[in-house]
Order: C-alpha cells, then structure tokens, then sequence
C-alpha cells in the first residue's frame, strides 16, 4: 500500500491567519472525548438531561433511489434520537462523520490516513466562512476565479482582502492567465495563500473546469505555494456527455505531495437545502484551525440534522446514494435542455451562450447593442426593465469582484416549468427587441 507523501505540518503556520493563530481551545469541548474512556463518571458539561427532551421518536419516509416505486420508512429512537437532541462532537456526529470519509474514499480516493480529516458544518457555506477566516487575515490578497459565486464575496470584503481576479471561459478557469498573474506578482509583496474555485456547474457561468486547466493549477500551487478552496455543491450535479473531471481533492494524489485542497460539499442540491448540511475535507491542521473557531462560535451543527441525514445515509447505503445523485443528475439536464432550447427559441439571435455540463444555472450574453464591437450593460436591462416586463435574473455585474459593467446575466432553470422558461424568456425577448429599437 502507497501513502502518498504529506505536506509537512510545521508548513501550514505559514497559511494560518493571524486570528486562527491567536484562537484557543474550548476548555469544555476540549476535554469531551474524556467522556469515552469506560469508568468516568462526567461531571464536565452542562448538559441538560435528556429525560427532560419531550420528543419520542421522529419518524419520516424517504424515496427508495433503487426503486421509484417505493418508499423507505425511518425512525430515529434510542441512543440515536439522544444523540441528535444533544450537544455533540463539534466535528460532527461520529458515525456521520465516518459516512462522509468513506464517501470521500468512493468519490474521491481519498483514504483516511493522508493527513487529512472532516468536519460538519451548518451547511457549507459555514464550513466556508470559517475556512476563509482560518486562512486570511485583514488585508491579505486571494486569488479568486471571475465572475464568482456572489456569495462568497462578502466573505473576503470583511476582511478587506485585496481580490485577484483569474479570468475564465466555458473550460473553467484560464490557468495561463493564474500563471501570468504569479510569474509578474511584485517582488517585494506577499503572495496570495489561496485561490477559491467552483469547479463544477459554476456559478454562476455553469462552466465546469477541464483535467488539463486542473492539473495546471495544482502544479502552480506547488509553484507559489497557495492552497486551492475547492468549494463544489454542484459535483453530484454533473451531467456533461463526457465522464466527470476527477476533483483537485483527488487529483492531487497525483503530485509530489498532498495537502493543498481543502474541499466543500454541500447536501442542499441532493437532500434538501433547509437542512444547511455540508461539510470540509482537507489538511488536519486546517480543519483544527476551522473547527476552533466553530467551538466558540455555534458550538457544532445541529445534532438533529445530523441523526436525519444519518439514518437517511445509513438506509440508502452508498449504493442508493450514487443512484439517488444520479437520478438528481438526470433531472437538471432535463432542466437545462428545456431552458437552452426555450433560450434558442426566443433570443437565438439576441444572446450567446455556453451550454453548461453541470449546476443549475446559464449565463448568457445579451447582444444589447447591434454593433458587435460594443459591449452592453445589462445592469438597468436586468434590473429595472425586464422585471417591468415581469422577469426577474440577475445581471451579471454582482458576480464580478470589481463590480465592472458587462452584458451578461444569470438565469437559474432549477425551478421553473417549462412554461415558464418559454414566457420569461418571450418577456425577455419583448424588453430587447425595444431596447434595440431605442438605439
């Protein structure tokens, strides 16, 4: 058996940030898994007594992924009911825990010794933030691929990073244009210490990064010494005609060495959304750093959850749940068709587009002008206009770092009928066809 090499760990003091470095441990939840050595009697924490919890059992059904025509019944008592109405471990409920490495290990490759650990956000966008405060301090720069997802945007100005900008197009991000940008980096000022990337059904571009742009990428973190946020709840939304690009979580077993992905799934796409279930996978110390801060913040993600995901996950097996995402998979490209044929239908001639192999989004550019050779704006288009007309999307300048004027826009197809799409569009057609009148 080959254990791929690990980055060394006195080497990731240099990625912390300063807060990361100044946070100390709970001196409660420290000291739980004292709580497991046979014999000790715990007066440690203040937990209340679940004799006192009014909940008998929660029971629910779940489709059967192996067989549409039936459903599955679930019921959380006993230890398992206890377990998600108390405080628990901040990284998670542990056989939950241990669930999400070993669906790691079939996704990804990853095996468990590696150097690497999990930990269960609410939702990933929890695990996200505390990721990015673990890493960044005030002031720092970062790379970060455009356009980008808007949401994490806040995230970064909070820290008044300075945001790099890496250029991409319909093959994910433009890994030439990451090289030029380290290669004339000034001299005399400091590196970034992460790029962040959606590398599947971006969005908002819907694009999906190529192996070779990948591979380009994680030997450029080796290069400059970044690591890669590969932030991915569009994974098990893939539906491209080619197979799926392996991860950078599992293609940096490829390297010399592993430990510059820190990865995040997210639950909402495939199980549920309301339930805020995500998680990280990627360097101990890392995810140490990230779990500190969630030890003084929200304590853990909520127990509850955990237990329905767990005897969800224990039910289906990882058998189901592959077929589960797969048939998720299906349904958005069914989705996407839809939205691409009503988009050639009625702005064929007044938009282009790049068709997208994976998430839930298509971002297309409005020829708003009919001189080619200038681009529009479609901010007041967007905004003010179509939702005069009754369409509401965005345009695409919120998901652009520096806020700059572009033609393009955002439409999300997860939602809508049919129907729908082919009005919102036909809408969207009336508002261009007076818009070019006007010019």
């Amino acid at each position: 058996m080959q254990i791929a090499k690990q980055l060394p760990s006195e080497s990731y003091q240099y990625f912390l940030s300063d807060a990361a470095k100044e946070r100390k441990p709970s001196p409660i939840r420290g000291l739980y898994p004292l709580e497991n050595k046979p014999g000790v009697i715990s007066l440690l924490a203040g937990k209340p007594n679940d004799a006192m919890f009014p909940f008998e059992s929660f029971s629910f059904t779940i489709t059967n992924p192996l067989d549409s025509s039936q459903s599955i019944p679930v019921s959380i008592t006993g230890a398992d009911l206890t377990a998600g109405l108390q405080y628990g471990a901040t990284a998670g409920q542990p056989r939950l825990n241990e669930w999400f490495v070993g669906l790691q290990e079939r996704s990804h490759g990853r095996k468990n010794y590696e150097g690497w650990r999990l930990t269960i956000g609410n939702g990933s966008q929890d695990v996200l933030y505390k990721a990015i405060n673990a890493i960044m301090s005030p002031g720092d720069p970062v790379l970060i691929e455009a356009p980008v997802y808007a949401g994490v945007l806040p995230i970064f100005e909070s820290l008044h990073c300075e945001l790099v900008e890496i250029a991409t197009d319909a093959n994910g991000v433009c890994s030439s244009d990451l090289r030029s940008v380290l290669e004339n980096w000034p001299v005399a000022k400091p590196k970034p210490k992460a790029f962040y990337t959606v590398p599947y059904g971006c969005n908002p571009t819907g694009m999906t990064a190529t192996i070779e742009r990948r591979k380009e990428v994680l030997q450029l973190a080796r290069e400059h010494n970044f690591l890669i946020i590969e932030d991915d709840p569009y994974f098990y939304l893939y539906f491209g005609k080619a197979e799926r690009p392996p991860s950078y979580f599992k293609l940096e077993l490829e390297m010399p060495e592993v430990g510059r992905v820190i990865r995040f799934d997210s639950f909402s796409k495939i199980l549920s959304a309301g339930m805020r279930m995500g998680f990280a996978s990627g360097p101990k110390l890392i995810i140490d750093a990230m779990d500190l801060h969630t030890s003084s913040s929200n304590l853990q993600g909520s127990s509850l959850v955990q237990a329905i995901t767990l005897a969800l996950v224990e039910k289906w097996g990882y058998e189901g749940f592959f077929a589960h995402t797969r048939a998720v998979a299906e349904f958005y490209r069914e989705k996407r068709d839809t939205f691409e044929k009503a988009l050639q239908t009625h702005l064929g001639d007044f938009a282009e587009w790049s068709t997208p192999e994976a998430g839930m989004f298509f971002w297309f550019k409005l020829l708003i002008t009919p001189d080619p050779k200038e681009e529009g704006d479609s901010k007041e288009l967007i905004e003010t206009k179509a939702y005069e007309r009754g369409v509401l999307a965005l345009p695409g300048t919120v998901f652009l770092p520096n806020g700059r004027k572009t033609p393009y826009v955002r439409a999300a197809f997860s939602l809508s009928t049919a129907e729908q799409v082919n009005e919102a569009l036909r809408r969207l057609r009336v508002v261009m066809l007076k818009e070019r009148g006007a010019q």
